[in-house]
């Protein structure tokens, strides 16, 4: 995910060195029935680890919990190194605290929570005019977290409705050959088309289509954007390899323009876009943009050469977050990828939790929550909370994420993966933050092309 310019960027970007081959063993049969495959944490990248007392940083309700806090130098200071710390529930840990770190370590407690939660603890220390900042985040029967966020009976109405004014809209589909970006195997083309707007005017949107030479018939796969405003290439890898791939930006504007332009738009005209319009159900800026992958998604599924068998979503972040999204509304679409899924049982702030990406509501240094008035902002979000469409999903997805992700955290992740009911696998790499690395990438690409069909 590319951070818009209200994002922060992570604390930490540990990777794991997993082989593709011990997530397979590891999958197993616990995969098929949606529970949690724990991956074990890389080497620690800095001088200062906490390190949990269990390997998978998961604990049953009530179970006692520590960490123990390492710093690695030679030599040890005699006086030990004072470190500064904040312990308490993920995204909300409270004041900070300092302590006296010996040679061999210091172990602290970690409160267990009352109710199913992330406990978390980020620790700094000023070391050789160098300041060195980690985390460890604790789950305390993450299985069991429910939703705070509410689920509207007019839920299903509400994007029957949305669907039907975007059916009025002729899409007026518009192809430029992207010979530069073409080759032997692939043939690619920026693609735009109409899409609704606002004030009852239309508005286009943009992607990047990438489709293999010959005649087909081929599976199909959505890509979809994180976080940000930027040009995009196509998911141009995964179509060489036999797959109709449409890679979409967001914000109705071109995907090939000069990098100044997406820069002053983050800065400008859609800083902190996911709050425009906010208090409006018909209004909020992610109505176009839901509406636009909609159409995106109908375009693949009536392209001459796609296959009538598998079309694919995919994303992280807000990507993760469009992909449950089009894959409950579109019918069409056969499996999900979502990785950090944002937008995440937003209202959690509002309940004294920690809710997902853009941070909604999230209290302010008065302790007062920001985003306010929060009344109708609040009645939006039930409409587009990825919450609200996992529960409605019936195709296989596959999951991903890490404990000490500070943009998605897992409060809210988990909060949107446990009501899923269709078949669902989530791999768990606790150390990892909202960066994926090189292996986990691989293991998404290889559960995509088993769903396509293209495995070998």
């Amino acid at each position: 995910m590319v951070t818009a310019a209200n994002e922060s960027p992570d604390l930490m970007k540990p990777t794991c060195a997993l082989t593709l081959l011990a997530l397979t063993l590891a999958c197993g049969s616990a995969c098929a029935q949606g529970a949690p495959v724990y991956l074990p944490p890389a080497a620690a990248g800095t001088a200062l680890t906490v390190t949990p007392d269990r390997d998978d940083w998961t604990y049953p309700m009530g179970a006692p919990a520590s960490v123990r806090v390492k710093l690695a130098l030679d030599p040890y200071p005699a006086a030990g190194v004072t470190i500064r710390y904040r312990l308490g529930p993920d995204m909300l840990e409270g004041a900070e605290r300092t302590a006296v770190v010996p040679a061999d370590g210091l172990v602290l407690p970690v409160p267990a929570p009352s109710t199913p939660a992330f406990m978390r603890i980020i620790a700094s220390a000023d070391v050789g005019g160098q300041n060195l900042t980690t985390l460890a985040t604790l789950g305390f029967a993450p299985d069991k977290i429910v939703p705070t966020q509410a689920n509207p009976a007019d839920v299903d109405a509400f994007w029957a409705r949305q669907k039907a004014a975007l059916a009025q809209v002729p899409p007026d589909y518009r192809l430029t050959p992207a010979p530069e970006l073409s080759n032997d195997r692939i043939e690619v083309s920026y693609l735009s088309f109409r899409n609704v707007g606002g004030n009852g005017v239309t508005s286009r949107f943009y992607g990047v289509l990438a489709v293999p030479r010959g005649a087909g018939p081929f599976p199909a796969v959505l890509e979809l954007p994180g976080a940000g405003i930027e040009a995009r290439t196509g998911a141009r890898a995964l179509a060489e390899k036999g797959a109709i791939t449409l890679q979409v930006g967001i914000h109705g504007i071109p995907l090939n323009l000069a990098p100044e332009v997406y820069e002053s738009l983050a800065g400008g005209a859609l800083f902190g876009y996911s709050r425009i319009n906010l208090d409006d159900r018909e209004k909020y800026y992610f109505r176009r943009v839901n509406l636009g992958v909609l159409r995106a998604a109908d375009y693949l599924a009536t392209h001459p050469k796609w296959n009538r068998q598998q079309l694919l979503a995919m994303g992280g972040s807000q990507g993760g977050m469009l992909s449950i999204m089009a894959a409950a509304l579109e019918p069409r679409i056969t499996a999900v990828v979502a990785n950090n899924p944002g937008f995440s049982d937003v209202t959690g702030y509002l309940n004294g939790r920690a809710g997902g990406w853009p941070a909604l509501f999230k209290p302010g240094p008065d302790g007062a929550p920001t985003d306010a008035p929060v009344a109708a902002k609040a009645a939006t979000t039930a409409y587009y909370d990825t919450v609200n469409f996992a529960r409605r999903l019936r195709v296989p997805g596959f999951y991903f994420w890490g404990y000490n992700d500070v943009l998605t955290p897992p409060t809210s992740t988990f909060a949107a993966y446990n009501v899923i009911t269709a078949p669902k696998q989530l791999t768990v790499a606790p150390a990892q933050g909202h960066a994926m690395s090189p292996e986990q990438l691989d293991m998404v690409q290889q559960w995509v092309l088993r769903q396509l069909g293209l495995a070998k």
